[in-house]
């Protein structure tokens, strides 16, 4: 793989800006452009407001803000750059135009992603004369802390060209995860779309608030969701007999809670998220993964503590309580 010195950033918002952080913290150069009033003032005052937060997270050598250089056109960055990271406004004309902007200034062999959360490559690379070169990089914010990007290409993206953007995202420390279909929203946001259409509904429907849905979340599922995903919980959850016996007793069709219309529980299906999650837990054991599980969690209970915040400021009222308790029994 080519090797990366100068990172190009389109779009300086929240997700280029994030773009910028991430690779200024990785030791890279960075050419920024953004038509915008005052876009560089604010870029500049974001990665000062963030910088000590990568200090935290580990910076690699030579790493500065001072290796960000504001460029005069997006012309400017194409020619500078060995990668160039688009984050513009979600409009497909805007992207079209400018990934044929982009793809005509930049050398052949400079690979250019979209940090679009839905849109697809085909469309948006139409206009190129280098095609091949042109796909999906969609981040999560904050871009600098999150490390999932998810990478597609599209119809005329040459697969070695993902493969080296996936081997870009991993140096910079980011989780590239590889979407084998070019669908709309991806993987992540059609996932996060579902849950935030029942937010929707239940709080149209009267039937809770948004304070009570957030705290259905963050006290509870949300704390695991940040170990495994929903199915690898389950599976663990489901012992014996993990996701196959899972789905014979929580076949979505039975419970009709949600809005969502289910797709029909087949026994393929059945074999097909049974055995991914097979593939997940690996070789160990239940009872090492729910102590991996537990563990974890503690963690992540003990660093909300610090900031008394969420299930955190829950845990740190109980143990006070637990230390009145001993207090008063030893009086």
């Amino acid at each position: 793989m080519q090797t990366i010195k100068t990172f190009g950033v389109i779009g300086t918002g929240i997700i280029g800006a994030g773009w910028a952080a991430r690779a200024l913290a990785r030791g890279l150069n960075v050419l920024a452009f953004d038509p915008g009033v005052d876009a560089q003032d604010r870029l500049r005052d974001n990665l000062t407001q963030v910088w000590p937060v990568l200090e935290r997270t580990g910076l690699f050598p030579g790493a500065s803000v001072d290796r960000l250089r504001f460029c005069d056109s997006l012309e400017e960055v194409a020619l500078g750059a060995q990668f160039i990271q688009e984050s513009a406004p979600e409009r497909i004309e805007l992207k079209t135009t400018l990934h044929a902007e982009i793809d005509a200034a930049a050398p052949a062999d400079v690979l250019i992603a979209s940090s679009t959360s839905g849109l697809l490559p085909s469309e948006f690379q139409s206009h190129c004369a280098h095609p091949g070169r042109v796909m999906v990089g969609h981040p999560f914010n904050p871009v600098y802390l999150l490390p999932l990007v998810e990478v597609l290409g599209g119809e005329q993206t040459d697969a070695d060209n993902i493969e080296r953007a996936v081997a870009l995202y991993r140096d910079l420390g980011m989780y590239p995860l590889k979407v084998r279909s070019e669908v709309p929203g991806f993987l992540s946001d059609r996932l996060q779309e579902a849950l935030w259409r029942e937010i929707l509904h239940l709080v149209n429907d009267d039937v809770a608030t948004p304070e009570e849905l957030d705290a259905a979340i963050c006290y509870g599922p949300g704390l695991r969701w940040a170990l495994w995903g929903a199915c690898q919980i389950f599976h663990v959850a489901a012992q014996p007999g993990g996701m196959g016996q899972f789905l014979k007793h929580f076949d979505p069709s039975l419970f009709p809670w949600t809005h969502l219309e289910p797709p029909k529980i087949t026994g393929e299906l059945v074999d097909k998220m049974h055995s991914g999650c097979e593939r997940l837990a690996g070789d160990a054991p239940i009872d090492e993964l729910e102590r991996v599980r537990d563990d974890a969690l503690i963690g992540i209970l003990e660093a909300l503590q610090q900031r008394n915040l969420g299930a955190g400021a829950v845990l740190n009222q109980h143990q006070k309580r637990i230390r009145e308790s001993a207090d008063s029994d030893s009086s």
